[in-house]
């Protein structure tokens, strides 16, 4: 296999800041100026219905640093490295268009429709915007989607956590850090940021350089290293408190507070590849583009947009579009910020991954990231795989899923960095910490999120679950939820139906988008439906497609009956959601008069907000 040697991952880089700082600038204001017109006056919920617990007014600082820890989660960093398979052109094509016109307008108007809509969930939405039975289907699916989102999230957490004392206790150190955050912002020093910010990292910086020490003691520490099944069951008990617990106090301040490893570590990687300016090993296009490949079996398109999702364009991001952030909007204005910009950030992540994956040698990527039978299938002869296994102190063939080859690439540009020679193995290990909390902080977001969700459908039932201050609710559904997820992390079968997520992550990005644009017809702003409507409909044709294929091609082929089964479900599911979407837009169009909602503006419909 021919390398690229010549195309210098700098002038990616570079290029990259420069295509999202334009898309901000230009069509990020665009969208909130004209398609959604963001009004500074109207009160959000965070303002209107706040209760010190779930809907709490957040320096907009604050709550970009949430949103983005609990929206970057495993995709921006794994499925960019996966993707590398194809070679490193179609996947940053993908992030840096997909990214500016599909997935930042996604989370942004997402955004925007729950905080006009009191934070409720895309459901609620999908209710009120389209007609009840849309709601109560798309219920459901968002449902199996969150939990199958949250186990296959949890299981990649426990891999890298468990059995590794330094990575554990790294990562369960941020917990204690976040509480006393959060005690500090709202109790003892009501609204001082800077003064927490500063304890937290200040706290955040010891525990990462203490880590090494830590681990040399097992001594003392030893209680630390904790095996795979114990692992599994204390994840899910996090995601419960997580979910209980007032937001300020355990959750809000986590996520600010990874926000900085998570941004630091990948300025960090930036300013590396300035220092070192290596050249990318992986070719613009492989062989196997139209199929075959030994970690993506089908051809890359349609799966470079399934294999990809966070950092182009994702379903689970509604998710958090319409539970937890959009309670904490103190102005609406804000939506630009935390919504486009997060999700642009998010992409800069996924291109340093792409980037990390490329710097490798392809022989060596292959053997980390193939089975062992499939790379020797490959008849190419690993380069310096064995110097690199020798410098981290682990073994790193046959390492399949993306994360250990991210690893070792990172650790490789920073070792190459003055003065850093001798310091791979602490890169390393590093490197796993640091995916490991961008992980868990979208999985204590999501378990919220889902119990949000289990609330308003059990409180259809119930009335009483529907009140988000009723504390047996809030306990009964946190329960429920977390055990749903938590119990396939503890039998460990999630692992089979990851592709199967794939699938549903973005059938639910393009049905948000489809009822983003029922919104936008329905304000009367039919001029600007495509900024939604055509990355909806492309979207929807792709997936079905990558979800047809999978069902032909490899689960029917293997036998695996349940998999078609649920892949089947899911997608008539979406059918129906899609059907009633379009059935609202026809209604829509046909109507040839306005009227004024409560603000004054002229709507062709107005709905309860």
């Amino acid at each position: 296999m021919e390398t690229s040697a010549g195309v210098n991952a700098l002038t990616i880089v570079f290029a990259a800041l420069c295509v999202f700082a334009i898309a901000y600038r230009f069509y990020g204001l665009f969208l909130a100026q004209k398609v959604l017109s963001l009004d500074a006056a109207r009160q959000t919920p965070a303002v209107r219905q706040a209760d010190g617990k779930d809907y709490v007014a957040t320096d907009r600082y604050v709550l970009f640093g949430h949103h983005f820890a609990a929206i970057a989660a495993a995709g921006p960093l794994l499925g960019p490295v996966l993707a590398a398979q194809f070679g490193y052109m179609p996947g940053l094509l993908w992030i840096l268009i997909g990214c500016v016109l599909a997935g930042g307008v996604h989370d942004m108007v997402v955004l925007f429709c729950s905080v006009r809509h009191r934070g409720r969930s895309l459901a609620y939405i999908a209710s009120t915007e389209v007609d009840k039975r849309t709601g109560f289907v798309a219920s459901w699916a968002v449902l199996a989607i969150l939990i199958l989102t949250l186990a296959g999230l949890s299981i990649a957490v426990v891999n890298a956590m468990h059995d590794s004392l330094w990575s554990t206790y790294t990562v369960a150190a941020t917990i204690p850090i976040a509480i006393l955050m959060g005690l500090y912002m709202q109790i003892w020093r009501k609204g001082d940021v800077r003064g927490a910010t500063l304890i937290g990292v200040v706290l955040l910086v010891l525990c990462l350089l203490s880590g090494p020490w830590v681990a040399a003691h097992p001594e003392y520490f030893g209680w630390l290293d904790i095996d795979r099944k114990t692992m599994s069951v204390l994840i899910p008990i996090y995601g419960f408190f997580a979910s209980v617990l007032p937001v300020w106090l355990l959750l809000l301040p986590r996520d600010y507070l990874s926000t900085f490893l998570k941004i630091g570590t990948i300025g960090a990687l930036a300013i590396g590849i300035a220092f070192v300016m290596p050249n990318f090993q992986m070719p613009a296009f492989t062989q196997f583009v139209g199929g075959g490949g030994p970690i993506v079996g089908g051809p890359v398109i349609p799966f470079i947009f399934i294999t990809i999702a966070c950092g182009a364009l994702s379903g689970f991001h509604a998710t958090i579009g319409t539970g937890t952030t959009p309670k904490m909007i103190k102005n609406e204005r804000d939506v630009l910020f935390v919504g486009y910009g997060a999700m642009l950030m998010e992409g800069f992540v996924a291109v340093m991954a792409l980037v990390a994956a490329c710097v490798l040698v392809p022989a060596d990527y292959f053997a980390i990231n193939a089975t062992p039978e499939k790379f020797a299938a490959l008849g190419m002869s690993v380069v310096d795989l064995p110097t690199l296994e020798a410098q981290v102190h682990e073994t790193l063939a046959g390492r399949p899923g993306g994360s250990v080859s991210l690893a070792v690439g990172m650790a490789h540009i920073f070792a190459q960095v003055p003065f850093m020679e001798n310091l791979m193995a602490y890169w390393y290990h590093f490197a796993i910490m640091f995916e490991a909390v961008f992980i868990l902080t979208a999985v204590d977001a999501g378990t919220r999120v889902g119990r949000f969700f289990l609330q308003e459908m059990m409180g259809k039932v119930w009335p009483k679950f529907a009140d988000k201050n009723w504390v047996p609710g809030v306990i009964i559904t946190s329960a429920l939820f977390t055990g749903s997820w938590g119990y396939l992390v503890y039998s460990g079968d999630i692992g089979s139906i990851w592709p199967l997520f794939g699938i549903c992550n973005q059938l639910l990005a393009s049905v948000t988008l489809l009822i983003g644009t029922t919104v936008i017809l329905r304000m009367n702003k039919a001029k600007y439906a495509w900024v939604t409507g055509v990355p909806g409909v492309l979207m929807t044709f792709i997936t079905f497609w990558a979800g047809i294929w999978l069902i032909v091609n490899q689960y029917l082929p293997a036998k695996q009956y349940l998999l078609v089964t649920l892949s089947i479900l899911v997608m008539v599911l979406m059918v129906f959601v899609i059907f009633g979407t379009i059935k609202r837009w026809l209604e829509l169009l046909s109507i040839r008069t306005t009227t004024k909602d409560a603000w004054g503006n002229e709507v062709k419909v107005c709905v309860e907000e």
